[in-house]
């Protein structure tokens, strides 16, 4: 991975992850880019190999998206970690790990809490269709009811569950459980159509992820 590539990389990544996280970038065998925060620090270097039982060596073992806590053993200190393989026609290249000292926890995990006017109300998880930036809040879609929540896409990211939702787009989430139809579209690569009737597009920038994730 050249360092063009890289810089591109963090450009874009800036808004995809909340504030104070640190950022490793790798390839498939060594960390390329290291970026501490004040929250912790693992001490990478470029140049370091990879480490078994790393957030990054899950991603790139598995080839998607982890969100796992990393114990001691591995860095020294423990960290949540969230790691994003970069695929690139069908072929794992690298990774991008968030790093955090814990799971962020500002709502019960299995709740979504949104609001509807001047009322809150409390949503499962597994009722989302899928969640839209908009407005730097999220808007989130179930089939009964759609409100806002304060914390942006980025951030309620984290708490979802890798194995249920996927990002398809830099602006969607989507629950993969409400997804009726995947079309090929021109405008970008797959057309989701959800179970409420909502077209939902997939940028070429998640196509490969998107494919291999859901196994086409």
């Amino acid at each position: 991975m050249e360092p063009k590539q890289i810089e591109e990389i963090m450009d874009i990544i800036k808004d995809f992850f909340p504030e104070n996280t640190s950022i490793a970038i790798s390839d498939t065998n060594e960390y390329l880019y290291y970026q501490p925060s004040k929250k912790v620090d693992l001490k990478i270097k470029p140049g370091d190999p990879i480490k078994d039982g790393s957030a990054a060596h899950k991603a790139l073992t598995y080839g998607q998206k982890i969100n796992t806590y990393i114990e001691s053993d591995v860095f020294g200190v423990p960290y949540y970690g969230m790691s994003i393989p970069l695929i690139e026609e069908g072929e794992t290249k690298g990774a991008i790990t968030a790093i955090f000292p814990q799971k962020p926890s500002p709502f019960l995990t299995n709740y979504i809490t949104i609001k509807i006017d001047d009322c809150w109300y409390p949503i499962k998880h597994d009722q989302v269709i899928y969640l839209e930036t908009q407005l730097r809040k999220t808007f989130v879609k179930t089939m009964n009811r759609e409100g806002y929540h304060r914390l942006n896409l980025s951030d309620l990211e984290l708490f979802l569950a890798p194995d249920s939702f996927i990002r398809c787009h830099r602006s969607y989430i989507v629950n993969i459980d409400y997804i009726d139809e995947v079309q090929p579209d021109s405008h970008s690569t797959f057309l989701l159509i959800m179970k409420d009737g909502t077209r939902i597009p997939v940028s070429q920038r998640y196509a490969s992820y998107f494919r291999r994730s859901l196994g086409f």
